[in-house]
């Protein structure tokens, strides 16, 4: 009894190592490099990483000892793992064990801290849902439902246990977050820029001019042949000062023309 006792309540030591962005959740005495972990007992890999402070969507690949495990692997004293973000423009699914499979189209749902970003990502033709009203329930709920990914700027969310596919928004700034979206997704070849309404989210077809005659103001309609009409709420876009301002902004973003 004795012994059982004392073996449970030995301190173990791990040696983890995070990569890349995951470094961004760390303090500064343990980005980058090995660094010592101490628990008691044989705690899931998944409980010691969020412990650190890494949430477990951001993951993509644990490998511990030199092989992939998943967030149920209960460490050992001695083990060395390895922990690698997500992968979602490569896949890796032969050797990862966390997760199905990456999200190979990619849809978004956002927290009620990013509605500039939400906008922004909507203008550039990805599908992003975003509803200031949304609970943290909701959010998980409608991510799972619908395979979306969770972007958000609350760490806590992604910790909730059910959530499979999530990331954290590292930059405050609206444009400097929407260029981290393009990069972190790999999404610049899959740019449509005004393919989707910047308000609801639902695609924009053209529309014609006499179709719509009795919506458009005076100048709009003396000066102006062509439109594209949302087919969810309905709201009329057209090509004018307003839009030549957001193609440079595009063009800052993403440094392309469009």
């Amino acid at each position: 009894m004795s012994n059982k006792n004392t073996k449970k309540n030995d301190i173990n030591k791990a040696v983890f190592r995070f990569y890349e962005e995951l470094n961004d959740f760390l303090p500064p005495d343990k980005e980058k490099k090995d660094f010592e972990y101490f628990f008691k007992g044989n705690p899931a890999v998944k409980d010691a990483v969020e412990a650190i402070g890494v949430p477990h969507p951001e993951i993509d690949l644990i490998i511990v000892n030199g092989k992939s495990v998943d967030f149920s692997y209960q460490l050992k004293h001695n083990d060395r793992i390895a922990v690698y973000p997500e992968f979602e423009s490569i896949d890796i699914s032969p050797i990862i064990k966390l997760r199905p499979s990456p999200l190979r189209t990619i849809l978004f749902i956002l927290d009620v801290q990013l509605g500039k970003l939400a906008k922004m990502l909507r203008i550039l033709g990805f599908d992003t849902l975003y509803n200031p009203a949304f609970t943290s329930d909701d959010i998980v709920n409608i991510s799972l439902k619908q395979k979306r990914i969770i972007l958000t700027r609350d760490r806590a969310l992604l910790k909730l246990k059910s959530v499979t596919h999530g990331y954290w928004v590292r930059s405050e700034i609206p444009d400097k977050q929407t260029k981290e979206i393009i990069k972190r997704f790999d999404l610049l070849s899959s740019v449509n820029p005004f393919s989707r309404c910047a308000i609801c989210n639902s695609k924009t077809m053209p529309v014609k001019k006499e179709d719509i005659d009795d919506l458009l103001q005076e100048k709009t309609r003396k000066y102006y042949d062509d439109f594209m009409q949302c087919t969810g709420c309905k709201r009329i876009y057209w090509k004018g000062s307003h839009y030549r301002k957001i193609l440079l902004k595009i063009k800052e973003i993403t440094g392309v023309d469009f």
